[in-house]
């Protein structure tokens, strides 16, 4: 039973203070909609009005004023006329005239009825939207009772308990009214709520702030505790309450005349806004008065910030916005950015509440309100400039404006880093007072030391500066190898004395101990002097040295500072000694930044070395090697590749695959991945190269390899591609080579027993032409058959020359002239075939040194191949040209073309595309031989479906050479 109650005990007061923890959060979120709601409203509502004073009088609804401007003036009505009707609805009462005009959007015309001198007339005219002055100023307002309210309840959260938290969330709440709520003018349930709210808030926040600033801090000795105090502190509230009762009851009398309703409305709100001010300077006095009496450092801090932040926060937009209104000026309406300031009040009055204040946080709030005031100088200042300027060079008049506005813009953006200079200066001063001197010494010292990295120069700056602030005669810096380590500081650096004959600090002695627990060491201190042996203090003061002062990072003293004495002898003060001590912090950090500085360097100059040690062994390389992402963009592109690819490093990096390759080569890479492996490998795969010069087609080996990570995870790939054209080139030449020795060997068994026929059909026509009678007709016949018989037998000896050079029989050759004799002896057959045939020959003759003969052969393969390629008919070109020291012939046609497989096999002897028993594959071995045996080369470019061309170049014959040859022949 004991258990049970006292949990109950202690259940007790847990529940009230979450009950007034709810009640402060329902309170704000029941603000906080409202404060959307009249955002919402204020944003798509518009009021509409005439520009008329509308009167209730003996007469009915008569027209008190008239606006100049107004619509209703440029309708035609005057100041007298009777309103008998609206939209055909008659007229009793001024509010059915303000019902009318709530129902109207701008733009839309009311039909009015007016009576004047006893005649009625109808008129038209169009509602004009109400002037709401600056609709952002009150946007701002919301954003900072926005922000207020919910510090307030932040602050009754955390402290549901104290009483001062209840006392600031009220006058938060009071705050959030005043700045929150405004009313539209729609007039409607919600927005009299508005206007209520606004009233309520604007009457209870000036009593609310003075009570505040009586009773807080709490203090045995406040006046706030007496008798006489409990009975007069409501007093603060009758002000409010006098003018809250005057304004429900002016509200509530129908039968005042409109102007003096509207004068007694402005009159209640320039004296609302005259209480808030009286209320803000009066609070602000007392408060100053009470921070003078305070002797808890606590107490004087905590009021401190409230007296700081009200006058940063609340007394500017006072005194230069609410007096000059409350006193019946119109203050200028730049002036409004001023409400900005005021979301400091509530943060400075929740810092002071809480208790709860840590370094960051301070210093956040002083650069608030040191940029807050900036803003507001610089806005007073660019208000004056222009009003100034305008008054001076223009009269007053609004012309020009701009012009007046950039030049005010260019002074206040000269003169804001001046501005800020000494706000900040100023505020600085106020806040440390006489310590300000001391600490921006000290701050600037410390940004001077952590600028520099660089160890050894840090430590040299550092003890000389350290010398020349301190006037001591000697100054060491130790400096510790390692944290934790066993042999101690070691002197570093030096002043005053040869740094070799400085002894290190051991860390286990008694001073060394000292100095790890992070106390400061002082020789000429008796107190401290009694903690250590004589003859230790002995040891360093013969050195030079009476002071030492740790320079702790986490893990312990990472160094030293040794000082000596002044060299009056007189002894450094405490605060020589704290202001070290804070030194000594700095130079600590920037010790440890150093050494991280100096072996981060390390580490960079040793990848440095690996990155460009691994660089040049890929630069290196003869295969080219790319390096992509898991996004296939190229990261990495050696100059192998750009010998391959044909596109430079620059270029391809940062590109895609798809952008560098051809599709059919990436086609390949890709079938190869899916195998399941790691690494994908492809042989023999043509690759499109993009030189500037054209493309290139090219035989590569390929390798995917996947690039990993540390953890293994795939980050990309690795390409190497081994260009083999030029090998591939060589083996097939090779193969060609051995097979036109096989050849040369068959074609010499065949040329023995093909002679030995020839040569008895050769001797019996000759012996038949012997005995012939040249007139019969039968000897021409025998004739041709001896000249076909000696053709066959030089067809028959050229097979004896594909696997030997040429020996005999050379001479120059015009190339047109065996061109045409072979197409005269083809015209037939082409023909039949209906094949055309297009010369484009150049008008100079080709002359070679070749035989003849075998010429004839190579073209007369070249055009039977082509006509074979055509069966339905085409067309052959023939074309010449000369390029340097050579002669090309081009051979083409428009036939189906031969297959990429089949190209590199079409000299092999015995192959053929064509069916069987319409070839034998020796034609282009044949055709091959006789052009390699003449020192020419032969290409072949084809693609199906558009024809095939063989390219044939012979060496040319030199000028001297062509004419004494013919000059022989003549």
């Amino acid at each position: 039973m004991t258990e049970g109650f006292w949990a109950a005990s202690a259940d007790g007061p847990r529940r009230v203070q979450w009950g007034r923890a709810a009640l402060a959060v329902t309170v704000t979120a029941l603000l906080l909609t409202l404060v959307v709601a009249n955002i919402a409203v204020r944003f798509s509502w518009v009021e509409v009005e005439d520009g008329i004073l509308w009167e209730a009088r003996a007469e009915g609804v008569v027209a008190a004023r008239v606006g100049p401007e107004a619509s209703g003036a440029r309708a035609g009505i005057r100041a007298g006329d009777v309103l008998v009707a609206v939209n055909g609805r008659g007229i009793d009462r001024v509010e059915q005239v303000l019902d009318a005009q709530h129902g109207t959007q701008r733009g839309r015309p009311l039909s009015y009825v007016v009576s004047r001198s006893g005649y009625e007339r109808p008129l038209r005219l169009e509602l004009e939207p109400v002037p709401e002055g600056a609709r952002l100023l009150y946007y701002a307002l919301a954003a900072v009772a926005i922000f207020a309210l919910l510090v307030g309840c932040s602050v009754r959260v955390q402290r549901p308990r104290d009483v001062a938290t209840l006392h600031f969330f009220w006058l938060t709440v009071a705050f959030f009214g005043v700045c929150g709520f405004s009313y539209s003018g729609r007039l409607d349930r919600l927005d009299w709520t508005f206007y209520w709210g606004d009233v309520v808030a604007m009457l209870a926040l000036p009593p609310l702030f003075v009570h505040f600033a009586l009773v807080f801090p709490e203090r045995q000795d406040a006046w706030a505790k007496t008798p006489r105090a409990r009975v007069l502190l409501p007093l603060l509230y009758l002000p409010a309450l006098v003018l809250g009762l005057t304004r429900i009851s002016v509200l509530s009398a129908g039968a005042m005349p409109g102007d003096t309703l509207e004068n007694w409305v402005v009159a209640l709100d320039r004296a609302e806004m005259l209480q808030l001010v009286a209320a803000l300077v009066f609070g602000q006095a007392i408060m100053t008065r009470t921070l003078g009496r305070l002797r808890s450092v606590t107490a004087r801090r905590q009021l401190r910030w409230i007296v700081w932040g009200t006058l940063a926060g609340a007394l500017p937009f006072a005194l230069l916005y609410g007096l000059p209104y409350a006193l019946g000026y119109q203050p200028w309406e730049v002036l409004g950015v001023l409400v900005v300031l005021l979301a400091l009040v509530p943060l400075a009055f929740a810092s002071a509440v809480v208790r709860y204040r840590l370094m960051d946080v301070e210093v956040i709030i002083k650069r608030t309100v040191v940029y807050a005031t900036v803003l507001a100088a610089i806005a007073t200042i660019y208000t004056i400039t222009l009003r100034f300027a305008s008054e001076m060079f223009l009269g007053g008049s609004e012309q020009h404006n701009s012009v007046i506005a950039i030049l005010a813009t260019l002074l206040v953006v000269l003169l804001a880093p001046m501005v800020k200079s000494a706000i900040q200066t100023a505020l600085d001063y106020a806040h440390y007072r006489d310590r300000y001197d001391y600490r921006r010494a000290l701050l600037a010292f410390a940004r001077e030391l952590n600028a520099d990295l660089d160890l050894d120069r840090l430590t040299e700056r550092l003890v000389q500066r350290l010398a020349d602030t301190f006037g001591v005669d000697r100054i060491t810096l130790f400096v510790a190898s390692a944290p934790g380590a066993a042999d101690g500081f070691a002197a570093h650096r030096a002043v005053g004395a040869a740094l070799a004959t400085v002894p290190p600090l051991k860390r286990f002695s008694g001073i060394g101990t000292r100095l790890e627990s992070g106390q400061v060491v002082s020789l000429d201190d008796p107190f401290t002097v009694r903690r250590f042996s004589a003859e230790e203090v002995r040891f360093w003061r013969d050195h030079g040295l009476h002071y030492f002062v740790p320079c702790l990072a986490k893990d312990g003293p990472i160094a030293v500072i040794g000082l000596g004495s002044r060299p009056s002898g007189e002894p450094l003060s405490t605060e020589d000694l704290t202001l070290l001590n804070a030194v000594a912090a700095q130079v600590a950090t920037a010790i440890e930044n150093g050494r991280l500085y100096q072996a981060l360097r390390e580490k960079a100059d040793e990848l440095n070395r690996m990155r460009e040690f691994s660089e040049n062994v890929v630069e290196s390389l003869q295969d080219g090697l790319l390096v992509a992402d898991l996004d296939g963009v190229v990261l990495h592109w050696n100059p192998a590749m750009e010998q391959i690819a044909g596109v430079a490093p620059a270029q391809a990096v940062g590109r895609r695959l798809d952008e560098l390759f051809d599709p059919e080569f990436l086609a390949a890479i890709r079938m190869a991945e899916r195998g399941g492996t790691e690494t994908a490998t492809i042989y023999r795969t043509p690759l499109v190269s993009r030189h500037p010069d054209g493309a290139h087609k090219r035989l590569v080996n390929a390798a995917m390899h996947p690039l990993r990570t540390s953890s293994s995870a795939q980050a990309g790939s690795v390409l190497m591609i081994e260009d083999i054209t030029s090998r591939v080139q060589l083996e097939e030449q090779l193969q060609i080579s051995e097979k036109m020795a096989s050849i040369g060997l068959l074609a010499a068994g065949v040329a023995h027993e093909v002679n030995t026929p020839l040569t008895g059909i050769s001797s019996f026509t000759q012996m038949l032409l012997e005995q012939a009678d040249p007139e019969d007709p039968r000897t021409r016949l025998l004739e041709k058959i001896e000249r076909q018989t000696f053709r066959a037998a030089k067809i028959v000896n050229s097979l004896l020359h594909l696997s030997r050079p040429v020996q005999s029989e050379t001479g120059p050759v015009d190339l047109h002239v065996v061109i045409n004799d072979v197409l005269s002896l083809l015209e037939h057959q082409f023909r039949s075939a209906s094949v055309q045939v297009r010369k484009d020959l150049q008008a100079e003759g080709p002359m070679v040194r070749a035989v003849e003969h075998k010429l004839q052969q190579v073209f007369l393969n070249l055009f039977l191949n082509a006509r074979d390629a055509m069966p339905k008919g085409g067309w052959v070109t023939v074309a010449s040209r000369r390029e340097g020291d050579h002669f090309v012939v081009l051979v083409s046609d428009t036939g189906a073309g031969i297959p990429s497989e089949h190209l590199a096999r079409i000299y092999d002897p015995f192959f053929s595309t064509k069916p069987i028993g319409q070839g034998t594959g020796l034609g282009l071995s044949i055709t091959y031989g006789i052009v390699q045996e003449h020192d020419g080369t032969i290409v072949c470019d084809s693609q199906v479906g558009q024809g095939t061309q063989f390219t044939v170049s012979f060496p040319a014959l030199a000028p001297s050479r062509t004419e004494s040859a013919g000059s022989s022949a003549g």
